[in-house]
């Protein structure tokens, strides 16, 4: 079985390119370039292992092309919300044109299924249960869902795109949310970090992340999903305070208004499709956040 990991260079590409190589599944990577930092950080040496395409996820060829011979696809490539706020048009072409091509490179190689990143963005802030983004993130992602139930329905091509809030853990250095994770790195090192948001955030650890993209890609399942990931709802002030616990004297704070998403998401039947998947309380996934980051800044176990 090989998979197919588009923007697999990221953050959360990492720890799902932990778990699937676990498994002894072959990989195959596709981003925008040849950049094994994060997940040679997160994997180890399978980084160096990794059969890596470059190409542009936006070109149907190119897409096409890296798809070849593949059972399965991981759809992560993506354009974060304050891209997508800068320039709608690009992040339009990245973020749906570009799932597009995933699904239609899917479609001709008879593909098993697809897993794909969406987010809690398609919520917005007043409703974490019905749809109503207020963001062009959001807007994108939430025309992706319906275009994986349009795949179903047209070609029987079977999906399941996963909504997570704030992922959180090692690893996680850029977007609008990656605050929590950035602020554990920073305390390590001793320098001041201010969080760039203010209230509460549904949190979820990257691992479990990982794990319910692992599922998809090994069990099996059919129709068109949208399974919101639920980790635990936390304010910003809790998360300075995990922080505190794990590093003393910490110069972490926050400010900003809040994130332009509902708190408190509604969970999704998931189990029901994938299984039963983990679940990291949010003290734990500072702890190894924080345990991480120490390793590498000072050597220390």
């Amino acid at each position: 079985m090989t998979v197919l990991i588009t923007g697999g260079g990221g953050f959360l590409g990492a720890w799902i390119i932990r778990r699937l190589a676990a498994r002894g599944i072959d990989l195959r990577v596709f981003d925008r370039r040849d950049d094994r930092g994060i997940v040679r950080a997160i994997a180890g040496g399978v980084a160096d292992r990794l059969d890596w395409r470059t190409g542009d996820v936006a070109s149907l060829a190119d897409v096409s092309a890296a798809a070849d011979g593949c059972d399965f696809a991981i759809h992560l490539a993506a354009l974060l919300t304050p891209a997508c706020a800068e320039n709608p048009i690009l992040g339009a072409q990245v973020n749906l044109i570009g799932t597009l091509n995933v699904f239609e490179a899917a479609k001709a190689r008879g593909m098993r299924g697809i897993a794909y990143a969406s987010s809690a963005g398609v919520f917005g802030p007043d409703d974490g249960a019905i749809p109503h983004p207020t963001t062009h993130y959001g807007a994108f992602k939430l025309a992706c869902e319906g275009s994986g139930r349009a795949y179903w329905q047209d070609a029987g091509l079977s999906s399941v795109g996963f909504r997570p809030a704030i992922v959180y853990g090692p690893g996680r250095e850029t977007g609008l949310t990656a605050g929590p994770s950035l602020a554990c790195r920073e305390a390590v090192a001793g320098r001041p970090y201010t969080i760039g948001y203010s209230g509460r955030a549904d949190m979820i650890y990257v691992d479990d992340v990982a794990a319910a993209f692992e599922a998809a890609a090994t069990r099996p399942f059919e129709g068109a999903h949208a399974f919101s990931l639920v980790g635990e709802v936390a304010d910003v002030a809790a998360i300075v305070d995990g922080i505190r616990a794990n590093v003393p004297g910490a110069a972490v704070d926050w400010s900003g208004p809040p994130l332009p998403l509902h708190p408190v998401i509604a969970p999704s039947p998931i189990e029901a499709v994938l299984g039963a998947l983990p679940h990291t309380p949010l003290a734990d996934g500072l702890a190894r956040t924080i345990g991480f980051y120490r390793r590498g800044v000072t050597g220390e176990g």
